[in-house]
């Protein structure tokens, strides 16, 4: 399709006045008429002191207006020569957003150009321009200001996005995205900041043409430029890292010495599918890993294999809480022991009305007789019990009760007995990128099932030290409750691991989920690695922690524990 001219264009505003540029024609009909009127008129030459100069562009604040109806309120920006604003559309009575720069600004005739030629477009997709005008020595573009939306920068920043969140996000913004490139429009600034989330789930992206119109930003390969800049977004919303070297957006970059790497690599747990998509669009030299198809090089491109992607699932809703019937509740009493911020009012009930006559005089019987007994039962097995303690204690034997603890661990719940085994009752594996662990979960069991022939392991990395991406990764034993903890046993597949064990503190009552929760009580390496804390340590949770991983079969690097075992 032949590329639109977008400076042969003019655009309606938003009050249905005349087309933009009607300014130019009012213009250039005035100054006929003044030149008609002073024909005839003596000439007189103005001393120079006097001649008449152009006027300079008014000084901008909040609370200036623009157009007796777009009322400034917060600067958003002011770098280049140009500043953004968020504004009151009086007219209108909505917000709106404006870019202004002075009409003698190097790139003010672009920047008008660039904006007509996206109002034109009328995509839902994209932010909408709703004006582009040249008034007082300023031009400014009007466009929409979406108050319920927010920055993809501020979304990922909080978490990486789950599989169905990020399918959604890069299938929205590249069909847009081809969708403008069938017009002729390119974004060339298309980053975290540039694409928003409404609260109903729909990504919207701002600045198409106009943010690079601009800062001056030009490309001879516009649909490379903005397929790379789509797999950017997808890689920092499935990792929340900036696929590059540098810093940006709030997220941190990749290692200088390692180059590109597989979202999946970096962090494991990623959808396979979206960590091929984000590879294709990003790497379009056609250096894509030999397991991936071949690269995107247009918006297009990217959106057809996004839709030829399996369908990615949404995650299951929260399971409502159950909620008792108003019998149930307890209709005759009301509890305050859980106050609630939605309160429902319950109407008493009417009791069931008791039985009468022969019926209900035999029940009533026939419960009393079974209070009774159980009582008498109850009674007999107490005092049992006690008559056994006593004669233990007169012949010399133990108490069965359990102890009570001693030592520095007045609540006794610390296992006192050294060498003894300590049972693992739960497992969890641990990543420090990642949200739920993440590192293979449903192997974790192996970890410590008492049988050496099944494992637990990482994903693969493609170097022994992770691939310099994180500092390790490991498993978390929880020992049911606080423990002694002597020595740890564990049996590593491949002799070149190195581990470290760590303890997380005494009064930990949940299971930690940072590592900074953590600290180091000893290191070992080796495929039996034996691990002896130099002092006593009390704890409920210990973290085997990997730092180096063997090399396998295949290549690359990934570590297994075949078995944790844990003494006293």
């Amino acid at each position: 399709m032949a590329e639109r001219s977008p400076a042969a264009v003019g655009v309606a505003n938003e009050s249905g006045d005349k087309p933009l540029t009607a300014h130019a024609d009012d213009a250039t009909a005035d100054e006929a008429t003044d030149l008609s009127e002073e024909q005839d008129a003596p000439q007189e030459t103005l001393p120079e002191e006097t001649a008449p100069t152009r006027n300079a562009p008014p000084e901008l604040h909040s609370g200036h207006k623009l157009a007796r109806r777009y009322r400034l309120e917060d600067c958003l920006t002011r770098v280049d020569g140009f500043s953004s604003w968020k504004a009151f559309d009086e007219k209108l009575r909505r917000a709106v957003g404006i870019h202004i720069l002075p009409a003698d600004h190097g790139r003010a005739r672009s920047v008008l150009a660039a904006a007509r030629s996206a109002a034109l477009l009328g995509d839902p997709r994209f932010v909408q321009v709703l004006d582009a005008v040249e008034e007082n020595d300023l031009v400014y573009v009007i466009h929409e200001w979406l108050p319920d939306a927010r920055e993809l920068t501020e979304l990922i920043a909080a978490d990486a996005l789950e599989p169905h969140e990020a399918y959604q996000m890069v299938s929205q913004v590249a069909q847009a995205m081809a969708a403008a490139h069938r017009e002729g429009l390119a974004h060339l600034r298309l980053n975290p900041d540039a694409v928003l989330r409404t609260e109903a789930g729909q990504y919207r992206i701002r600045g198409l043409a106009v943010a690079a119109a601009l800062r001056g930003i030009s490309s001879e390969r516009p649909q490379r430029e903005d397929t790379e800049a789509i797999g950017a977004l997808l890689y920092a919303c499935l990792t929340q890292r900036w696929p590059y070297a540098e810093d940006a957006y709030g997220l941190s970059g990749l290692p200088k010495d390692v180059g590109l790497v597989a979202p999946d690599k970096v962090r494991a747990g990623i959808h396979r599918g979206l960590s091929e998509l984000a590879m294709r669009a990003l790497v379009n030299d056609g250096a894509t890993a030999s397991r991936e198809p071949g690269p995107c090089a247009t918006p297009e491109e990217l959106a057809k294999a996004v839709a030829a992607t399996p369908k990615i699932r949404p995650p299951e809703p929260s399971t409502a809480p159950y909620s008792r019937t108003t019998y149930q509740q307890g209709a005759y009493r009301q509890s305050a022991s859980h106050p609630s911020a939605h309160v429902t009012t319950v109407l008493p009930a009417t009791p069931p009305p008791a039985l009468t006559g022969r019926t209900g005089r035999a029940l009533k019987w026939s419960v009393s007789a079974l209070l009774i007994a159980a009582i008498g039962l109850g009674s007999w097995q107490v005092a049992e019990t006690l008559m056994d303690r006593e004669n233990q204690s007169k012949d010399g034997g133990t108490s069965t009760a359990p102890p009570t603890g001693g030592g520095d661990d007045p609540s006794g719940t610390a296992q006192l007995t050294s060498g003894k085994p300590i049972a693992i009752t739960g497992a969890k594996d641990f990543d420090p990128l990642g949200t739920d662990g993440s590192e293979n979960p449903r192997d974790v069991p192996n970890a410590y099932d008492g049988k050496p022939s099944t494992f637990w392991e990482t994903s693969w990395y493609t170097q022994a030290n992770l691939g310099g991406l994180k500092s390790g990764v490991g498993v978390i034993v929880d020992l049911g409750s606080v423990q002694r903890v002597g020595k740890v046993k564990v049996d590593f597949i491949g002799d070149d691991t190195s581990a470290d064990l760590m303890a997380a503190s005494s009064g930990a009552d949940s299971m930690p989920t940072g590592l900074d929760d953590f600290t180091k009580v000893a290191s070992a390496s080796g495929g039996q690695a034996s691990f002896t804390p130099g002092t006593a340590v009390r704890t409920r949770y210990l973290l085997v922690w990997l730092t180096q991983l063997p090399r396998t079969d295949q290549g690359n690097y990934r570590g297994r524990i075949s078995e944790i075992k844990v003494s006293g």
